[in-house]
């Protein structure tokens, strides 16, 4: 029990209610509940804007023992809506500067509850679906919550990328760099922006409210379509902005609601997934090469297999070995390709950073192409 806690509750939308203590900041919130697996790199999970509007499950027992750093984040703040903890530290120990978790959430207003039995929470959520939740500490009145929770939103048909996307253009990285490269923000990771600079790209950032003209201004050679929170089909007019991108032939690359996003605007279905894919233990086949790899994810939502199997334009490319759901896919009109998981992981795992090679070769040969015509 971490020092000056005080009770906490937590009551899941079907009626299941856990008791537990504070940590992070007092008072209470509500979002969709959702578990992930990872044993490290709960800083970067917590400061991920695809996490936005959800409370967190961490299934790993132990968190905040090593605190957290200014350079393992993925955003400028914490974007989980809550946090569900068995085992929370308010005692940091690893070498070099870094603070407690528990100052860490108070800072970003975090609320969270721990000395539950998470395992039976998961358990539970793995049985009975997603389903929106709220944490309270400030009150541990049941009834008042419940009343207060069933006034809370369904993700499914949310629109979340606006809260955490820029609002202004802005850029990354050389200008001297050999590529320029637009990153269309739906809420995206800085690993990302990291991954494409080291790879020798100048990035602009664009909002959501960016028009084809401005990102064309740019002149890029390749564009992004970033991670994000929220249902991707609640975004109309940014499918009919990445649909126009994609048809004028310039290399594209999308991650997670990126690739939804591209998905949905080449004539295929989302649909909303029992529980979602959440952790860094994710095994992934890349049906083009035959190789398999471990993955990190963090998605709700999944391109529905049978809409490709009526659209010859799309191929799948990779696959979720647990499940078989779509977890890739390339336009065979289009040098556009995409994932549904987060090559660029950060703390790891590493297998998928070829993808980001593979962007690059898409963006010289592109060059080239150019280049003679």
């Amino acid at each position: 029990m971490i020092r000056n806690a005080v009770p906490a509750v937590l009551v899941l939308q079907d009626g299941t209610v856990f008791n537990g203590n504070s940590c992070g900041k007092v008072g209470v919130s509500t979002g969709e509940i959702a578990f992930n697996t990872a044993m490290t790199g709960y800083q970067e999970v917590f400061t991920d804007p695809s996490y936005y509007g959800q409370v967190l499950v961490m299934a790993t027992a132990h968190i905040g023992n090593y605190g957290v750093h200014e350079m393992e984040v993925e955003s400028q703040s914490c974007k989980v809506a809550g946090v569900i903890i068995k085992k929370f530290s308010d005692v940091a120990s690893r070498i070099g500067p870094i603070g407690t978790l528990q100052d860490y959430l108070e800072r970003d207003g975090v609320v969270g509850i721990c000395d539950i039995d998470t395992r039976a929470l998961v358990r539970h959520i793995r049985k009975a679906g997603a389903m929106n939740c709220i944490i309270a500490s400030s009150t541990t009145d049941v009834a008042q919550l419940r009343d207060e929770l069933a006034r809370v939103p369904s993700m499914d048909g949310l629109e979340l990328s606006s809260k955490v996307a820029c609002t202004e253009a802005f850029d990354y990285g050389n200008p001297m760099a050999a590529h320029r490269v637009a990153v269309l923000d739906f809420g995206v990771k800085l690993n990302i922006l990291r991954c494409l600079e080291e790879r020798d790209c100048y990035l602009r950032v664009f909002p959501l409210s960016a028009t084809k003209e401005e990102i064309l201004s740019f002149s890029p050679d390749g564009i992004m379509y970033s991670n994000g929170p929220g249902d991707p089909s609640a975004m109309p007019q940014t499918i009919a902005l990445i649909q126009s991108l994609v048809d004028t032939g310039i290399p594209g690359f999308g991650i997670c609601l990126g690739h939804q996003l591209i998905g949905l605007s080449q004539g295929l279905k989302t649909e909303k997934m029992f529980n979602g894919h959440r952790g860094i233990n994710h095994p992934i086949k890349n049906l083009i090469s035959g190789q398999c790899e471990i993955t990190s994810q963090n998605h709700g939502f999944v391109i529905s297999r049978e809409s490709i199997a009526e659209n010859s334009n799309v191929e799948i490319s990779h696959v979720h070995l647990n499940d078989n759901t779509v977890a890739g896919i390339r336009l065979n009109h289009k040098p556009v390709f995409s994932v549904q998981y987060h090559p660029e992981a950060s703390a790891g795992p590493h297998d998928s950073r070829y993808l980001f090679d593979e962007f690059i070769t898409n963006i010289a040969v592109g060059k080239k192409v150019t280049a003679t015509n």
